[in-house]
């Protein structure tokens, strides 16, 4: 079995559920995907880290992988030791919804190893319209950084996919939600 396939099988299992549920989007759905089931889960992490570290290093020089609190936070932890373990050098970073309010008051937490310019991934668990991936995307590049793509797990296909590209994003996911059914 694939990596791939295994993932899926681990997503299936842990992370989707039906019944009445209202997405960060505000849309309404009668299915839920909590893909951190999936991606704090040992194999699902480790499976979903090498699969975007791979996804990552299809886009010519990304530097750094970051993700928005707390969907993303697993992920990137993910990437990053699957490059330390490829011995390749890619470096996190967390995206705050919003800054603490008090210390440094940052946006973007783990900054220190990074450089102002460098080129960036944004990794997402699941993507229904797009809006959080762009709202991160603008936070990142405000911060500096210049975000080259979003890599998600799953794409709800509800418009996210499009809503980044339109801005001229790259967009990638591993599965979408007619793998799940």
């Amino acid at each position: 079995m694939t990596d791939k396939k295994r993932l899926l099988e681990l997503l299936k299992a842990l992370s989707y559920e039906e019944g009445d549920f209202t997405l960060t989007s505000g849309k309404k759905s009668t299915y839920y995907i909590d893909a951190k089931e999936t991606t704090l889960n040992p194999e699902g992490m480790h499976l979903a880290g090498s699969i975007m570290h791979d996804m990552t290093r299809e886009i010519p020089d990304i530097q750094a992988v970051g993700g928005v609190s707390i969907g993303g936070d697993p992920l990137v932890c993910a990437v990053v030791l699957s490059s330390y373990a490829k011995k390749d050098g890619l470096l996190g970073f967390f995206i705050r919804k919003e800054p603490k309010g008090h210390g440094r008051n940052l946006w973007v937490e783990g900054g220190k190893s990074l450089q102002k310019g460098m080129n960036v991934v944004i990794l997402e668990d699941v993507v229904t319209t797009g809006g959080s991936s762009l709202k991160a995307i603008d936070v990142t590049e405000k911060e500096g950084y210049r975000v080259k793509g979003i890599i998600a797990l799953l794409d709800r296909l509800e418009g996210g996919k499009d809503a980044i590209e339109s801005r001229g994003y790259i967009f990638k996911s591993i599965f979408n939600l007619n793998d799940l059914r």
